[in-house]
């Protein structure tokens, strides 16, 4: 089957998310939701989510999954705020657990953060299936740029989050806690044994140089041939050397102190401190 697939693109960011909907009903999914966050001020906003809610309310869709592809570094989630207003699961890969425990030592959240991936509704294993509506998805684990990162294949369509990128742009990091260059090299061919025609939606476009627009949909073949990181018969070898040398320059994501500890989460905030008001840590030389 075909679903119909509604990006949201957010500038601040550059994270697309999306609305996967059962094309003969319905049903639909959100996959990796954004809660706007102003870190200068420490404000959150919900504009980005509210637009997706009023395009499900415009369009009578019942709300089955909200799906994260991995915990993001880059933005933070709004899951809880949308399956407040619309209802549905909120699902993501069994490794959160190794991403948890992780985290909650370089955050020092010491026994009452619960490491086992309880915050989230479905914790998926490589080859489970779920179902939006009449249309099935099956999950691809997809390890590399963290360790609980998946793909998810609904019908003709694969979200890969931060794994794959648009071609002329390439491929994921590595060298955050849990990553790994062979790990993704071999998850990004797992995604390319797919068949050609099926479609692609990135988590992410930064819009390549001597591109004008943003993109963030593509095709299994175009990723195979055109790639500039894993394309036209890249070896594993290759690819770690060029990617362990590419993340050597990389700063870190703008957002990352906060978007961990929320994601890690479900999107859910630290609990409030005596005085009510909610705080995010900073650790200090430990990124």
């Amino acid at each position: 089957m075909t679903p119909i697939v509604t990006p949201f693109f957010d500038v601040a960011t550059n994270t697309v998310s999306y609305v996967v909907q059962d094309p003969n009903g319905r049903a639909a999914a959100i996959v990796d939701s954004v809660l706007d966050f102003d870190y200068a001020s420490g404000r959150t906003d919900t504009r980005s989510a509210d637009a997706v809610i009023a395009f499900v309310r415009d369009n009578d869709l019942t709300v089955e999954w909200l799906l994260e592809t991995h915990v993001h570094a880059d933005h933070l989630s709004a899951a809880p705020y949308l399956q407040e207003k619309l209802g549905g699961k909120i699902g993501i890969g069994r490794n959160i657990t190794l991403v948890q425990d992780t985290f909650g030592k370089i955050f020092n959240e010491g026994t009452a953060f619960q490491r086992d991936g309880s915050q989230f509704d479905r914790l998926f294993e490589d080859g489970d299936s779920f179902h939006i509506g009449q249309l099935r998805g099956d999950v691809l684990h997809t390890p590399g740029h963290t360790p609980a990162c998946l793909t998810y294949v609904i019908g003709d369509a694969a979200f890969v989050g931060d794994t794959l990128f648009m071609p002329d742009f390439g491929t994921a990091r590595v060298d955050f806690p849990g990553g790994s260059a062979e790990a993704l090299y071999a998850s990004i061919q797992k995604i390319l044994a797919l068949p050609d025609a099926t479609r692609i939606f990135v988590g992410h476009d930064y819009k390549a140089p001597g591109r004008a627009e943003f993109a963030w949909e593509t095709t299994v073949g175009e990723q195979r041939a055109k790639n500039v990181h894993v394309g036209a018969g890249t070896t594993a070898a290759e690819f770690a050397r060029m990617r362990t040398a590419r993340d050597a320059t990389l700063p870190m994501p703008r957002l990352i102190v906060p978007s961990l500890q929320v994601n890690m989460r479900a999107g859910n905030m630290p609990e409030p401190e005596e005085n009510g008001t909610t705080y995010l840590k900073i650790p200090l030389n430990a990124l």
